[in-house]
């Protein structure tokens, strides 16, 4: 089905429904899979025909390295296990997932060596309109809100607008920034005022030297290894998920090890340890295929042996697999149960009242179940 410029792959998957249809998107990699597969109560009215569309789902998402299957709702009542009468069509309390994802902006500013984004959007910001933004947010029940932006305050003063606005939202909401927002009083006040709880931070590296290799211009102003920011932060009673990139020419297992130490005596609420992906089109892609790196043939979002959180290059200072491991035992040690009540206890941030202590306790063993879930997973298969 050609969509202008862009081409979407329909697949027949009966067995809901005699003309149910899935969508893939190969400029995505999501499959859109409608009322056929959703996390829910499943509703099959010709077995013998959804299960071989099921199976042939499973092969044509191996075949095109699907990454995600997005059903269409959820249909079940929020009440624990209880789900609708088949054939219902009025659902007044259908089952919500935990967070309303909005989006402001869409690309960033900044030219990170590794980032997919900075490449895709060739450094350029877009947003769109904050009455339409706020208009949305008001029509969602749920007071949590998700904002999706690759980086939200990459321009301060058209943020200060947005969160201005949102303030009298009375809603709760967290996003992604870049560190140097802690340069920013005006900013942090006004993050702050409008419900801010937290966001996913980029700290990448605790080496400048890796910093400067990867272009991260936004963590290196008179370097401290972070004192500086993560001390604001804190004073603002901010909830970090702290981003690491893995694999840089100056990272060993040692190194590794000194991230996780990082992380832990911060009591960042989340942390992710993330091993250097070698992106297609990307400066670091470039290099390493130049530089003959690049490992499972360069593509390793197609090889049948590529696992999840995997090597899929040579590093300068350490071998793939020392690499791999060391990641996966810093993501251990982190997500491991003396952890999640070790970093709790920190009455700056995760302990700071009572809706940040609970969102600490509400989605730190979800994102722990994710993490040991995920470990070496076939790409692209749930």
């Amino acid at each position: 089905m050609e969509l202008g410029n862009r081409s979407i792959e329909v697949l027949s998957i009966p067995g809901h429904h005699p003309t149910a249809l899935a969508f893939y998107d190969p400029k995505t990699n999501l499959m859109f899979t409608g009322d056929t597969f959703y996390p829910g109560r499943l509703y099959v009215y010709d077995w013998p025909a959804f299960r071989k569309s099921i199976k042939r789902m499973v092969r044509y998402g191996e075949e095109k390295g699907v990454t995600l299957f997005i059903g269409n709702h959820i249909e079940m009542t929020g009440q624990k296990g209880k789900d609708y009468p088949t054939g219902s069509t009025y659902q007044p309390d259908e089952h919500a997932l935990p967070l309303t994802l909005v989006q402001f902006s869409r690309g960033c500013r900044f030219n990170c060596h590794f980032c997919a984004v900075a490449s895709y959007f060739k450094k350029q910001q877009y947003y769109r309109d904050i009455p339409e933004v706020i208009a949305e947010i008001e029509s969602q029940p749920r007071k949590l809100v998700f904002f999706v932006d690759d980086n939200i305050n990459s321009y301060p003063e058209l943020s200060i607008k947005l969160f201005r606005e949102i303030k009298a939202l009375k809603i709760h909401w967290v996003s992604q920034s870049t560190i140097d927002m802690a340069e920013d009083p005006k900013l942090m006040d006004a993050m702050l005022e409008s419900g801010c709880l937290g966001h996913v931070v980029g700290f990448e590296s605790v080496d400048p030297r890796n910093l400067k290799r990867m272009r991260k211009a936004s963590n290196l102003p008179r370097w401290e290894r972070y004192a500086r920011q993560l001390k604001v932060m804190r004073e603002y009673g901010l909830q970090t998920w702290a981003s690491f990139v893995l694999g840089y020419d100056f990272e060993t297992p040692a190194s590794v090890k000194d991230t996780a130490d990082f992380a832990l005596d911060n009591k960042f609420t989340f942390a992710a340890f993330n091993i250097l992906m070698p992106y297609p089109d990307t400066p670091m892609f470039k290099q390493l295929t130049a530089e003959n790196r690049l490992l499972y043939g360069g593509k390793w979002w197609l090889h049948p042996d590529y696992r999840f959180n995997s090597a899929a290059f040579v590093p300068k200072s350490c071998s793939p697999e020392e690499l791999t491991q060391a990641c996966w035992e810093a993501r251990s040690r982190f997500n491991s149960f003396s952890s999640l009540i070790y970093r709790a206890v920190d009455f700056k941030t995760n302990m700071r009242n009572p809706i940040r202590f609970a969102t600490y306790l509400q989605f730190n063993p979800i994102f722990r179940k994710e993490v040991f879930k995920k470990q070496g997973m076939r790409f692209g298969f749930h």
